[in-house]
């Protein structure tokens, strides 16, 4: 009994140091955004000696920031959509018809979590080229689609093929046509399935620096990832704004993900329970 009660303590403190180091980074940011840069490097570790906004006011109206957080919110906004409108309609095809081909398919979609999309940034650069498509932000969209495509489709086929096959047949017998069966009983029932798709894919594609910047030339079409770059000068760097920004920019995945959190956990525990 000792022994198992020791265990759960070493456990719980486990979990608590790893809190406190996730954490960390992250209070040490929240506080460097209201001090100036000389004290940043004075007192790195202290709390502000006055609590002040004027680094979120220079970032907010004195640089490009508000347009690169735009940029990234519309890039991610239709990239996560479209992933999961096309991941959904693949995945509800894949688990829930048996047709020639069915595995082929799915395999298909899997093979592109195998292979990263980084490794083909030639010939896609070449793509993107020849279609039009570099420096804006369709093509951004584009890449980030095909990137996620996989996941979301993997993800989903797992978590359709668990619902019970007496939804449809209900539904069948009641009239109501393929199309109805998908939108209004089964998409429904997937939504834990689809935040996790959603996050999983979302949280990526606002962090994403590599793309961009092999991309994306324009400074107004820049994202916050690459954007934010333009505050770290080769001798000097402002980094209370930096760190005003880097705030900013990590507020919206994380109100979504508290708006959410619910679903998220629904959809992770799924199964777990059965």
């Amino acid at each position: 009994m000792g022994g198992e009660r020791a265990k759960i303590v070493f456990i719980q403190l486990l979990l608590a140091f790893n809190t406190l180091l996730m954490l960390y980074p992250i209070v040490a940011m929240l506080l460097s955004a209201f001090k100036p840069t000389a004290e940043i490097y004075a007192t790195p570790f202290a709390l502000p000696q006055e609590w002040r906004l004027d680094n979120f006011a220079q970032i907010w109206t004195g640089t490009n920031f508000p347009r690169y957080l735009l940029n990234s919110a519309i890039i991610t906004a239709t990239s996560t959509a479209s992933i999961l409108i096309f991941g959904t309609m693949a995945a509800y095809g894949l688990a829930r018809y048996q047709f020639r081909g069915n595995e082929v398919i799915y395999l298909f979609f899997l093979s592109g979590l195998m292979v990263p999309l980084k490794l083909a940034i030639i010939p896609l650069f070449i793509q993107l080229r020849d279609l039009d498509l570099l420096d804006s932000r369709l093509g951004m969209v584009c890449v980030y689609t095909a990137m996620g495509l996989p996941s979301a489709v993997f993800i989903l086929t797992g978590f359709l093929r668990s619902l019970p096959g007496e939804l449809e047949q209900s539904a069948r017998i009641d009239g109501a046509s393929e199309a109805r069966i998908m939108w209004s009983i089964m998409l429904p029932l997937t939504r834990p399935a689809l935040v996790i798709a959603g996050i999983h894919n979302a949280v990526p594609i606002w962090n994403d620096f590599f793309f961009p910047l092999v991309f994306i030339q324009s400074d107004p079409l820049k994202t916050l990832p690459q954007g934010l770059t333009v505050f770290m000068g080769e001798y000097n760097t402002d980094w209370g704004v930096l760190f005003a920004g880097l705030t900013i920019a990590a507020l919206p995945i994380t109100i979504i993900y508290i708006v959410l959190s619910k679903q998220f956990i629904a959809g992770m525990t799924h199964g777990a329970i059965k």
